[in-house]
């Protein structure tokens, strides 16, 4: 029945298509297109000769918008409403206000203020989007076309890898098209730089700015500090009669961020002391000092020797390290030695305030660091052959390298809970914050140790342990595309072509145990505790604590008092090493449309279609079939698995034009998202069950195991969009375009820019991934795994289940947004230089997988997103104030050993503001100078479980950001 469907819309989407182009040639053979005042240079339907000979296509009848080369806020609203309403498909778009200088503090930051685009933080810095309410996972990234690889484990771009002033324009494809390769399920990113020949001349442009924090620095340490800065500077010129273009640009930042960190280990309710009522079980506490660094390089050269070839070669690289100063104590309370005292306070089954008794916390000297390194190579050779055809042959490399250490070290008042116990009060506040009064001095009697006896598991004393996850990533692209184009009919142009893809991906993580010279419990050659030389400081006192002792623990590995022991295994219940390899071929055709429907509607877009061919495989590891486990040494071997399967793509955009201000866009399209990479990890723990010895039940057996599914075929969607836009018209005053503004702008002329939309868009989705599903497996490879030949006689089946993931999900996501980005002269002169963007987007979604009945909602939607921007630009001067705003959605956070685990996280709303003046003439002409604050409404990040906000499972509160700066322009 499924098949059927997809059948069905790939039938009618054809169908659709026929009779459009049908009725569309017979109503161009006979009626004239509009010719109003605003669009007639661009209306007449026949083909003419220019004046250097060639062959003229003049028939489109829709109304075109040309970029405007201004500067400001302004500008980069102006050329943003260009892009959207020229663009063949629905997108969004953010253009530059100036060469080197989008708008916002970031990639990220920028385009979470689009419609229908919201955006996760991590580490106080925006990194992920989400589209449309689907998460990271279901989009992609690109830049000038070329598809890009990611520096997590899995597909997500992080967003934060690319310096804002590399980009010129950035385009949100929102619906498909056929030639757009490496699109994703719900929205694709093409982040496009600087065309040097497109330019008219040299331009050049540097801006600085210095960048601090409001909170004071928590944890001092090497790498971190509470000052940062942004330099950057971009280099545009064309040589040899502009047949040649370069552009150069460099970008160094150091971007600090204070974080007060909180996460409670959960919320249990079989306390003997509680009553069934929920009370805290312990919380992981620091004060984070965190300093990203990143330098990046890009390079554009352009050569056009003659009308017939322009080729392009574009280079970037960049440079990212990230250090953590983490230090603070970890408090095991109900699920740690601590006791509940009687005489709490309750607030509807939660436990908002108490005493425990008994405490032995964990002192934290943490250190993370996160060092990757990206480039990107893309070589674009495009041949006009003659007036009917032209070819593009594109290649295109994208490489990341990623490499983390995760290090925790503890130290406390004695080995395995011997030393001096705490009693310490808590209250849970209304902000999700757990406030603390310990009774203890911990700057005296503190040791290194094991306080809590956690390696005694491993026969060892645990006084630390280290995460050291290093990323592989890298990804070839091929693409040739060949076009022909029509100077008469319902079709401008036709373009086919093929596209071929590989892309490797290697993850492998070493972790240690940091012991204090190493030897065994069991042996009686394990050391217990070791002093150490700190400082005392105050990174917890935001939640109660005053002071600690806190030292370097690289230091410490250093002088040989922390030595590592290797694990045997691993902390993950997958053996976390895999290795993914795709080869994807993509042969595809695209029809564009430009005609006219009668005398009164104009019709463009395109029609189309993808056919992809995928072949996938994942090479993992397992315990090695007839091994036992002796002397806490795993033996593991390698096992891959593999799969290949085609995938039908078609797709349609049509834009109505029903007068020379009102658009409505149609699409449907069919996409998909391809699993995550770790999901694809074949790899297999396996677990054994006595009490099942004699079970034929293979739900209730012996064997079991999780692990992942190198056959993952990719989630698919059936993608619907409609949209109505309105062009606002007035007069020039409508932007206030000043004596510098190039008035040859349809924005700046008519007072453009500003418009009216409002939009629906519905996603079915189909064969999604179910994370936490089970499949039948048979173990009989495994035999004898530590049973006897009397216990093996006994085995009831050697069948058993998996639980990995599986295509067995199947929902929807809908929803409709609303804009409306207003000039405030079109109001009334009286505001001119004033304007306001606004916009709204509720989203519902359903998800329901196989087994299960009760549908969930979608990983990353939020039910309710809305932007809005107040700006004023005048003579020079220019004022804007930004809210964002999503509510609660399924997020991913970090997990144990360097995972991502999904929690809620709590909505809310960011205020960010800017301020600047620019001198346009004297001797400061160009010159610009810049203050702004991000996170001003001092933002709490939360997030929580059993939809009960007060169950905080992570709370961090970031402070506010500042930068003043200064940007010039070379005139």
């Amino acid at each position: 029945m499924l098949n059927l469907k997809r059948n069905l819309l790939s039938a009618a989407l054809a169908s659709a298509m026929f009779m459009v182009a049908t009725h569309a040639q017979a109503d161009a053979a006979s009626a004239p297109g509009p010719q109003s005042s605003d669009s007639a240079q661009n209306t007449d339907q026949s083909a003419t000769q220019g004046q250097d000979g060639k062959k003229t296509d003049t028939k489109r009848g829709a109304t075109k918008l040309q970029a405007v080369e201004v500067s400001g806020f302004v500008s980069s609203l102006e050329n943003s409403t260009a892009v959207k309403r020229n663009a063949d498909s629905i997108v969004e778009a953010v253009s530059a206000e100036q060469i080197g200088k989008l708008p916002g503090v970031s990639i990220a930051d920028t385009l979470g203020r689009l419609p229908g685009l919201a955006v996760q933080e991590v580490s106080g810095r925006p990194q992920v989007l989400t589209i449309h309410g689907l998460g990271p996972d279901f989009s992609t990234a690109l830049v000038n076309g070329g598809q890009q690889v990611s520096t997590s484990n899995n597909r997500d771009v992080q967003f934060d890898q690319y310096p804002s002033s590399w980009f010129n324009t950035v385009v949100v494809h929102l619906s498909p098209q056929a030639n757009l390769i490496g699109q994703g399920l719900a929205g694709t990113v093409d982040m496009q730089t600087i065309r040097p020949l497109e330019k008219d001349k040299a331009e050049a442009a540097v801006n600085a700015r210095y960048i601090w924090n409001d909170q004071s620095q928590l944890s001092k340490g090497p790498g971190v500090s509470d000052k940062g800065y942004n330099l950057n500077g971009v280099w545009v010129n064309q040589f040899a009669d502009h047949t040649v273009g370069v552009t150069l640009g460099v970008d160094f930042e150091k971007n600090p961020a204070q974080i007060e960190h909180q996460a409670p280990w959960g919320y249990p309710t079989d306390n003997a002391v509680a009553n069934g009522n929920a009370v805290v079980g312990g919380a992981k506490n620091y004060g984070i000092s965190d300093t990203m660094k990143r330098n990046g390089l890009l390079a554009t050269v352009q050569w056009q020797p003659n009308e017939h070839y322009t080729g392009t070669i574009d280079m970037t690289y960049t440079n990212f390290k990230e250090v953590q100063q983490a230090k603070g104590m970890e408090l095991p309370l109900a699920w740690g030695s601590a006791t509940l005292q009687p005489g709490y306070t309750t607030s509807n089954g939660l436990i908002t305030s108490g005493t425990y008794t008994t405490l032995s916390p964990v002192i934290r000297n943490d250190y993370n660091s996160t060092s990757a390194r990206v480039y990107n190579f893309n070589w674009d050779n495009k041949f006009h052959i003659n007036e009917d055809w032209s070819a593009d042959l594109v290649g295109n490399y994208s490489r990341a390298t990623r490499d983390d250490i995760n290090l925790e070290s503890y130290s406390g008042l004695g080995f395995n809970k011997s030393g001096p116990t705490d009693t310490i009060g808590f209250v849970e506040r209304n902000d999700g914050l757990l406030y603390v009064t310990p009774s203890l001095d911990y700057t005296n009697g503190v040791v290194l140790t094991d306080p809590q006896g956690w390696g005694g598991g491993n026969d060892l004393v645990q006084a630390g342990f280290i995460n050291a996850p290093h990323t592989v990533d890298y990804l070839a692209n091929l693409k040739l595309s060949v076009q022909r184009d029509f100077a008469s009919g319902p079709f401008s142009s036709l373009e086919f072509g093929v596209a071929h893809s590989t892309r490797n991906k290697t993850y492998h993580i070493d972790q240690t145990f940091l012991t204090l010279g190493g030897g065994t419990i069991s042996g009686g050659n394990a050391v217990t505790s070791a002093p150490y030389s700190g400082t005392t400081c105050s990174p917890l006192a935001w939640m109660g604590i005053s002071q600690q002792l806190c030292y370097d623990p690289l230091a410490e590995i250093s002088n040989g008092t922390l030595v590592g022991v290797p694990t045997f295994g691993s902390s993950l219940n997958t053996p976390p090493d895999w290795k993914v390899r795709e080869k994807v071929l993509t042969p595809y055709f695209q029809f564009n449309l430009d005609t006219n429907l009668g005398n009164t509607v104009t019709l463009r877009g395109n029609f189309g279609m993808q056919m992809q061919h995928t072949s996938q495989r994942g090479v993992g590891e397992r315990v090695a079939p007839g091994s036992a486990i002796t002397g806490n040494a795993i033996s593991l071997i390698p096992v891959e698995g593999s799969t290949s399967y085609n995938k039908y793509l078609p797709s349609a955009n049509l834009i109505f034009g029903f007068s020379s201000n009102d658009d409505v866009r149609v699409s449907a399209a069919r996409t998909l998202a391809r699993a995550r990479m770790d999901q694809m990890n074949p790899g297999l723990t396996v677990h054994a069950d006595i009490s099942h010895l004699s079970s034929t039940d293979p739900n209730q057996a012996y064997f079991k195991a999780d692990g992942g599914n190198a056959k993952l075929k990719p989630t698919m969607a059936d993608n619907y969009n409609v949209s109505y836009e309105h062009y606002f018209s007035g007069d020039s005053s409508g932007f206030a375009c000043n004596s510098s503004d190039n008035k040859n702008s349809d924005l700046c002329r008519t007072g453009g820019g500003g418009y009216f939309a409002v939009s629906g868009y519905f996603i079915a989705l189909h064969d999604y991934i179910n994370p936490n599903a089970a499949f039948l497996y048979d173990f009989s490879s495994f035999l004898p795994f530590g049973l006897t030949p009397a216990q093996e006689a006994q085995l009831g089946t050697t069948m058993g289940t998996i639980s990995g993931p599986t295509n067995d999900g199947r929902g929807y996501v809908k929803g409709a947004q609303v804009t409306l980005n207003l000039p405030g002269g079109l109001i009334t002169p009286a505001l001119n230089g004033f304007g306001a963007i606004f916009t709204g987007n509720r989203t519902k979604s359903s998800l329901v997988y196989g087994g299960n009945p009760d549908p969930i909602t979608v990983p990353g939607l939020s039910k309710w997103v809305a932007n809005g921007t107040v700006y004023y630009q005048h003579a020079g001067f220019e004022a804007r104030i930004s809210d964002n705003y999503r509510s609660s959605f399924l997020g991913e956070v970090s997990g144990i050993s360097a995972s991502r685990i999904l929690q809620t996280v709590a909505g809310g709303s960011t205020y960010d503001a800017q301020v600047s003046y620019t001198f346009d003439h004297g001797p400061l002409d160009g010159l610009t100078l810049i203050a702004q604050g991000s996170n001003l409404s001092n933002k709490i990040f939360t997030t929580f479980q059993n939809n009960d906000p007060r169950q905080v499972l992570t709370w961090e509160r970031y402070g506010r950001r500042y930068e003043v700066g200064v940007s010039y322009k070379f005139q």
